[in-house]
């Protein structure tokens, strides 16, 4: 079967790759401790599962709204607010199956062929992977261990161009486990408004932070008019 071009440009999640290999090693009898895909080690909550068998014998079984139950992103919406600062309206609020839809239709809808887009290196691989198939242009900025895993601000800036299209900022990070602090939030906000430039913050691991302060985007002058912001419920839960 001949496939579209752009198909070569498609790569893969290489976690799931590992995970695929430790799975065949297990089979073959070693013991394996999973650092490879990013989710608890501990099973769902059982009032979330016994919620959802709850929704499925009262009939939630057909047809939803396309952006999601108004329920449930008026609950988003509301948890957003909170959680960052800003003010959410259920109708900026789209619930899809995971991230990575997320990451596809932003990317989708606003890189053309050419276009450039800046993101962190080491970092979530559909980032690239995306980039390239739309037939943009990976801008990547090195997470480097002597800084923190923060971005170069310099270097940051100096590969902004005017054909920079997006900005995407992840942090906490995967895999470094590096946190943006509010100064460099700040730099890269005021690069993104003073270009016009989007950016995708992906705050997935908010949740996973230790110490310090967890600062978003969002908040910086200019940002909530032109930040999509992916979270999701896969990497934490909590018991009540």
């Amino acid at each position: 079967m001949n496939v579209a071009a752009r198909m070569a440009r498609l790569g893969t999640e290489s976690a799931f790759e590992v995970l695929a290999r430790a799975k065949a090693l297990e089979r073959a009898g070693r013991e394996i401790v999973h650092l490879e895909i990013g989710e608890p080690d501990f099973d769902t909550p059982a009032h979330i599962k016994e919620a959802a068998k709850r929704a499925l014998d009262a009939g939630a079984t057909h047809y939803g709204p396309s952006a999601g139950l108004p329920e449930l992103r008026e609950a988003i919406a509301k948890h957003v607010a909170e959680t960052r600062g800003v003010p959410v309206s259920p109708d900026e609020v789209v619930v899809t199956p995971g991230a990575k839809p997320i990451m596809f239709f932003t990317i989708l809808a606003l890189v053309g062929e050419g276009d450039e887009v800046v993101y962190p290196n080491p970092g979530f691989p559909i980032y690239e992977s995306v980039i390239s198939f739309v037939g943009g242009v990976p801008v990547p900025i090195p997470l480097l261990e002597a800084r923190g895993f923060g971005f170069d601000l310099d270097l940051f800036e100096r590969r902004v161009s005017e054909r920079t299209r997006l900005i995407i900022v992840n942090s906490p990070e995967n895999p470094t486990g590096g946190v943006l602090d509010r100064g460099q939030l700040e730099r890269i906000a005021a690069v993104a408004a003073a270009r016009g430039i989007p950016v995708l913050a992906d705050e997935i691991y908010r949740q996973f932070l230790y110490e310090g302060e967890f600062v978003s985007i969002t908040g910086f002058p200019g940002m909530r008019e032109r930040t999509i912001l992916l979270d999701g419920f896969s990497k934490f839960s909590r018991s009540t």
